[in-house]
């Protein structure tokens, strides 16, 4: 079960590079489903694994400068006392199943309306030049980040869950403009202290697993790292792409769609975006045959205005005869 479990490890922490998201989402429900994991051990193993893997993928994305650095302190300032409280509840609430089941269905909603409007975004600015996706000067609102930082922060703190797909969503609705590498690398980096915040806790209460969060992140802290350089070098398109087959498939599995259902979505999204991507890329290629403007316009062009001059021929300088004197 170990090599299983470094896999799927791998495999998570690929995406969360990647996209920024998707750890508590899927490696939670791959435990309590495809392992028999006891949920609570699988929570806590989850949140432990993450904040050690994501400073790996935040490291990649700081050296790259994709990350916005006073949207990530606002974020923190709100979400991890939120996270101590949002544990402590779990521990206070009579019917914690259903108030789980309910942010979870909350969460999948979110998810749905932030992967309609990435499409809606990419749609609209399918024909805008690429050096617009330079990234954009941000106003960040240390009241509204602050506030919503500490909504996802408690949810976390309950579920395990939105560690990084909430925060998609709510920097989504308060910065648009903001691009999506430095989207993912700013999610990444704000959910470390997050996550060791929410794993603190359960550490205390005592259902951390540290067997199971060990062979988690022996596959996860190479899968992050490697996803994190695929999006900090990829086209803001890759990555936008990416994060909406991602934002769709744990919502559905946040719905509770079976694993066949979500597999294949997520598979008929991604030959979607690699068709887009690749009909896109023959648009910009040359045509065969074809001349381009600039040669032809060179070609027919004389390189001077003024009229052709005749070559003339040397002159030889005159003879004169120089008689002897007699």
């Amino acid at each position: 079960m170990d090599l299983l479990l470094t896999l799927a490890g791998f495999g998570v922490g690929t995406v969360v590079g990647l996209t920024g998201m998707g750890g508590g989402a899927l490696m939670t429900p791959l435990l309590v489903l495809g392992f028999g994991v006891p949920p609570l051990a699988a929570v806590s193993s989850d949140l432990a694994a993450s904040a050690v893997m994501k400073p790996f993928g935040g490291w990649v994305h700081h050296r790259r400068g994709t990350v916005n650095w006073e949207l990530v302190r606002w974020l923190c300032a709100g979400s991890i006392p939120a996270a101590f409280l949002g544990v402590l509840l779990t521990r206070l609430v009579p019917d914690e199943a259903s108030l789980q089941q309910l942010i979870k269905y909350a969460i999948a909603a979110a998810l749905v309306l932030a992967a309609t409007g990435l499409a809606a975004k990419a749609y609209a600015g399918r024909r805008r030049p690429a050096t617009q996706e330079a990234a954009l000067a941000i106003r960040v609102r240390p009241g509204a980040t602050l506030l919503l930082g500490a909504l996802g922060g408690l949810v976390v703190g309950l579920t395990s869950v939105g560690s990084g797909s909430l925060i998609i969503v709510i920097l989504l609705a308060l910065y648009p403009t903001l691009r999506p590498n430095d989207l993912v690398g700013t999610d990444l980096v704000q959910a470390v202290p997050l996550v060791a915040a929410a794993a603190v806790a359960h550490l205390f209460l005592g259902d951390l697993r540290l067997d199971l969060a060990a062979s988690i992140l022996v596959g996860s802290v190479p899968g992050v790292l490697l996803g994190a350089r695929l999006s900090s070098r990829a086209p803001a398109g890759f990555v936008r792409a990416a994060l909406i087959v991602v934002l769709l498939a744990t919502a559905m599995k946040l719905f509770g769609a079976p694993g066949w259902m979500i597999l294949a979505a997520a598979g008929l999204g991604t030959l979607v975006a690699g068709l887009a991507a690749a009909r896109r890329r023959l648009r910009s290629l040359p045509v065969a045959g074809a001349t381009p403007a600039s040669a032809s316009q060179a070609s027919a062009t004389p390189a001077s205005d003024s009229p052709p001059v005749t070559p003339v021929a040397p002159t030889a300088p005159p003879v004169t005869n120089i008689s002897p004197r007699s």
